[in-house]
């Protein structure tokens, strides 16, 4: 089996109707399709739900499960907000700009412009409150090629030491410079 690419990606949202809205006027993503049930076709289990596919580009598809009959949302208490997003890429830095402006003028707090060398992004939430960030790639192919050369080393030590290894600390020393 190889394969091809990821069908789609699903969340779970508070709103589908307000979900729809935000990514479209925030992220200009079109609604691809719905289907809503009474019952979960996989497992046949009776759970009212709303299912709604958004375009994000170039046959990637977001997909958010609006559940009325469930607990409120809520998110994994032992991990940290900023660890769990999803990352959308933009053609270049004046998108990037493009695509910070709008989320602003929404009202949205956003975090950046963030350097990290081979890119730089843009973080805010979506009204379910998933972080979302938006990059654009600014690596030279040496810079790739460095930092794809090291990763099962890092992976390695990173295993044995659960400590930060530092062979891609270049990718972060003028945003961390920055802060001081």
């Amino acid at each position: 089996m190889k394969i091809e690419k990821i069908h789609h990606v699903a969340y779970r949202c508070v709103d589908a109707k307000a979900t729809v809205e935000f990514y479209k006027t925030v992220m200009n993503m079109d609604l691809l399709g719905a289907i809503a049930e009474d019952r979960v076709p996989s497992t046949k289990a009776p759970d009212p739900y709303m299912h709604i596919f958004l375009d994000a580009g170039n046959g990637n598809i977001l997909a958010f499960f609006e559940l009325p009959n469930s607990p409120p949302m809520g998110r994994d208490p032992n991990t940290p907000e900023w660890t769990q997003h999803i990352a959308f890429q933009v053609k270049d830095l004046a998108e990037l700009e493009e695509a910070k402006a709008r989320a602003e003028a929404a009202g949205l707090d956003v975090v950046g412009v963030t350097d990290h060398t081979i890119f730089k992004s843009i973080y805010f939430r979506d009204p379910s409150g998933h972080r979302l960030e938006i990059a654009a790639w600014t690596a030279t192919p040496e810079q790739i090629d460095r930092m794809k050369s090291v990763a099962h080393e890092m992976v390695e030590e990173w295993s044995r030491t659960k400590r930060p290894p530092r062979h891609t600390a270049w990718m972060h020393e003028k945003e961390f410079a920055d802060a001081h």
